[in-house]
């Protein structure tokens, strides 16, 4: 059954996985400088949308939970991860291996 409120379609990761959105690094230097796409580093910081229930044990009875929860700001691996696009939208969904800290502001 349809209702006029459909809800959004939510990723959710599996195992120790997490889903972040990246954070843009910024545009300008201090000095007003525009940076060019090109010239842009790959950002390595990101928000955490989803977070999956955690690996098993090693004797498969038990989940181990991950360190972070939605709404973390994280900083990750370079090149970790996997870029998905869903619903217009520019997802990562990293693996618990491939976050490096939480960012406390």
């Amino acid at each position: 059954m349809s209702t006029a409120t459909e809800t959004k379609t939510v990723l959710k990761p599996l195992e120790d996985r997490v889903v972040v959105k990246t954070l843009e690094a910024e545009q300008t230097t201090a000095s007003g400088l525009v940076i060019p796409d090109t010239a842009k580093e790959k950002p390595q910081e990101g928000e955490v949308l989803a977070v999956g229930p955690g690996r098993w044990d090693d004797e498969g009875e038990n989940r181990i939970p991950l360190d972070v929860k939605v709404g973390d700001v994280v900083l990750y691996s370079k090149y970790g991860g996997t870029e998905v696009k869903y619903n217009n939208e520019e997802y990562l969904v990293l693996s618990a291996r491939d976050l490096l800290a939480v960012i406390e502001k």
